[in-house]
């Protein structure tokens, strides 16, 4: 399994990076607003804070901060990996290590995290993402899911 979401998080890795590096190089040079659909733009956001950014702040300090944060909770993860015992579990842990280093690369790299998917409805915008940011909340909403069912799972066998 450890191999499984090691790839996991290789793959999420360069997908993230590779999206950054067109949308920043390329795309969004000179920046602008792309309007997709009426729902959705693409866009040049640089978030200096912590999700949907909190925190943010001009100091670079606070990148490094951020950055060793996630460092530590990608090791912590990664040992988590080490003792997974089914594919999902991997491949949760494994999308979360891979958005949470694609945003550290980011961090290190410009100084913040390059944001550029833009939702919004009724006049309300929800804070833009990438595809790192998706990575993570979709593997976090799989952790969740496997602890509920694994949790119930393994109730009834006790039981």
């Amino acid at each position: 399994m450890i191999r499984f979401g090691f790839m996991t998080s290789l793959v999420v890795l360069i997908v993230d990076q590779l999206s950054k590096l067109w949308i920043v190089y390329d795309l969004m040079d000179p920046p602008r607003t792309i309007e997709v659909a009426p729902f959705f733009n693409v866009v040049m956001v640089w978030n200096r804070g912590a999700s949907f950014g909190l925190f943010a702040t001009e100091s670079p300090s606070t990148q490094y901060l951020l950055s060793a944060i996630a460092a530590v909770i990608c090791i912590v993860l990664f040992l988590w990996l080490r003792k997974a015992t089914t594919g999902w579990l991997a491949l949760a842990l494994g999308a979360v290590i891979g958005g949470a280093l694609g945003n550290v690369v980011d961090r290190l790299r410009f100084g913040a995290v390059a944001d550029f998917l833009d939702f919004h409805a009724v006049g309300y915008h929800w804070p833009a993402f990438n595809v790192a940011d998706i990575a993570i909340t979709v593997g976090v909403g799989m952790l969740v899911f496997d602890g509920l069912i694994g949790h119930r799972r393994d109730h009834k066998f006790k039981s």
